[in-house]
């Protein structure tokens, strides 16, 4: 054999498919990220009400540190001071909380809530066949009872007032009746507040319940139309401390002024005499 032939050794090269790449982990990534969104969306819808206000109070303050309506599991009220500067902010967190309901479409044009010097009014207006209490009663239906009851879990736990009212129309009933428009208009206010203090509002939470008859007429060019018989809850403002201390140097100020006044008038007495 001869040992000087060179030894040659061949290699074989193996062919591999060619480099994909991460696109696909990027592609899978937001297919899960859209089915965990799906099923939040999903358990968000059969979810109660405390637990959808909350979810979305997290979004509007997730620090949990605001005092705005909605930003713990309490909704509308703990910590949370109405005064004029956020009273806005009540309206709406309750215009979406009856737009919850089941006939809200049917009942949307018989609510308004507006913003005035007193307080947030919110008034519940009838329709010519009744919306949330029966023609000339005092008793009030399911739509009436509903919208109260929504209401009231949402105003419960702040720490305003509130006053209710009862409005009629200008017809009159007979004149042989021992019953007619005063008593109707008070006997729906105070229907009012029992169904709202059996759903959240405390005992001490209302200060006036009042009838008005046919006195406050919501359209006093036509006395007869429907929406003239309502029913308006006032949220009240509460002072704040600045407004309180700027009230009690005021009265300070004019206490100081009169003490002057008494001064000058016995000096004016000193030298008559």
């Amino acid at each position: 054999m001869d040992k000087s032939r060179p030894i040659i050794i061949v290699k074989k090269k193996v062919g591999h498919g060619g480099h994909h790449g991460g696109a696909w982990k990027v592609a899978y990534a937001d297919f899960v990220t859209a089915m965990m969104a799906l099923f939040i969306v999903l358990w968000l819808l059969n979810s109660s009400k405390q637990v959808k206000e909350a979810v979305g109070g997290y979004f509007k303050d997730p620090t949990g540190t605001s005092k705005n309506v909605g930003s713990n599991m309490a909704g509308t009220g703990d910590n949370f001071l109405l005064t004029r500067d956020n009273m806005p902010r009540l309206k709406e967190q309750l215009q979406l909380a009856v737009r919850q309901m089941a006939d809200f479409e049917k009942l949307k044009s018989h609510i308004e809530m507006t913003v005035t010097a007193e307080g947030l009014r919110i008034e519940l207006s009838e329709g010519a066949a009744g919306t949330f209490f029966d023609n000339g009663k005092a008793n009030l239906n399911d739509d009436g009872s509903e919208m109260l009851a929504t209401l009231a879990q949402e105003l419960g736990s702040l720490p305003n007032k509130l006053s209710i009212e009862g409005h009629t129309d200008s017809k009159p009933y007979a004149p042989s009746a021992a019953y007619g428009n005063w008593e109707l208009s008070a006997d729906r206010a105070n229907a009012a507040r029992r169904v709202m203090q059996a759903h959240g509002i405390r005992a001490d939470q209302v200060t006036q319940v009042r009838g008005f008859a046919d006195q406050h007429l919501r359209k006093p060019a036509d006395s007869m139309d429907p929406s003239n018989r309502r029913i308006s809850l006032i949220v009240q403002y509460v002072q704040k401390k600045d407004d309180d201390e700027d009230a009690k140097g005021s009265g300070d100020t004019e206490h100081a002024t009169g003490g002057n006044k008494m001064s000058g008038q016995e000096e004016k007495t000193a030298d008559k005499q």
